[in-house]
């Protein structure tokens, strides 16, 4: 079942209506899981560094030993093609995805240029700029290199993140704090994380356990240019317990406040939290720029 609404597939070039059926029973990527995706967004009439995620999922599809088939240029372009029949009203999630369609001699390895690829749009809504969430501890971490490839978007990385997250809403939580193979924080189920003490901002150094994000990148991009100072380190728990504030960065969603870390409150809403909203403020702002 899909997660939004009024959804067009790209497949076999050509744009459809509805949730079309795209893999076959027997592809590697339905037997073994070799698929990558990547993630954008529609909102306002706005797709902000759109081009940026088609990059990632050709990167991502060599790190899965996947042969990516078709051109940032050309991706966007299909894109932009499937977006024309939404209203401008419409928060729509992009997801291109590539799988592979077969294996070698023993059925393991990719087969090279043997490759399936699909656009996905849905209707997703934006969450509410006061919408906030709550982090709790898990005992599942991040893997390192040697272990999964957590240099792609990879699908086979999220049955480990779908745990998190199953473990923290057991406990009452939105959300999971997650620990890299050293114990440190390395971000959380689902989003990269921030943390704001004495109005600097802190957050995880990528440290290749985790996906440092494009909507990330372009928080800290815009921080830097209004003055914010912003360090990319090794941070413990500890550090996020002590913060002022705490927000998550991810396409889905831009910036979600955090209001608890376990026992830890933090305040939020229209006079608190000011660091969160300014770093919000700054992204619709820089999106409507890009126009």
């Amino acid at each position: 079942m899909a997660t939004g609404t009024n959804i067009k597939t790209y497949y076999d070039g050509a744009w459809h209506d509805g949730d079309k059926t795209v893999i076959n029973a027997a592809d590697h990527g339905a037997w073994l899981g070799t698929t990558v995706f990547d993630g954008a967004r529609l909102f306002d009439g706005l797709s902000p560094d759109l081009e940026a995620h088609c990059a990632r999922i050709n990167r991502s599809a060599k790190a899965l030993m996947i042969t990516p088939t078709v051109e940032t240029e050309e991706m966007v372009e299909m894109v932009r093609e499937g977006l024309k029949s939404y209203g401008r009203d419409s928060a729509v999630y992009i997801r291109p995805m590539y799988w592979a369609l077969a294996g070698d001699e023993l059925g393991i390895v990719p087969r090279e240029g043997a490759t399936g690829f699909a656009i996905s749009l849905e209707e997703i809504p934006m969450a509410p700029p006061e919408a906030a969430t709550t982090l709790t501890r898990t005992r599942f971490r991040r893997p390192v290199l040697e272990d999964n490839v957590v240099n792609a978007k990879a699908g086979c990385l999220y049955p480990n993140n779908a745990r998190m997250m199953v473990e923290a809403r057991s406990k009452g939580f939105g959300n999971a704090l997650v620990a890299d193979a050293a114990g440190n924080v390395a971000e959380s189920a689902s989003a990269n994380a921030f943390m704001v003490k004495d109005g600097e901002v802190f957050t995880p150094i990528p440290n290749g356990t985790f996906l440092a994000g494009i909507t990330r990148a372009r928080h800290i991009k815009n921080m830097q240019a209004d003055g914010i100072k912003v360090h990319e380190t090794v941070l413990s728990f500890d550090d996020f317990h002590d913060a002022d504030e705490v927000f998550l960065s991810g396409n889905m969603m831009k910036v979600t406040p955090v209001k608890a870390f376990d026992d830890t409150t933090y305040e939020v809403g229209a006079n608190a939290n000011p660091v969160t909203r300014r770093v919000r403020e700054m992204y619709w702002n820089w999106a409507a720029s890009e126009r």
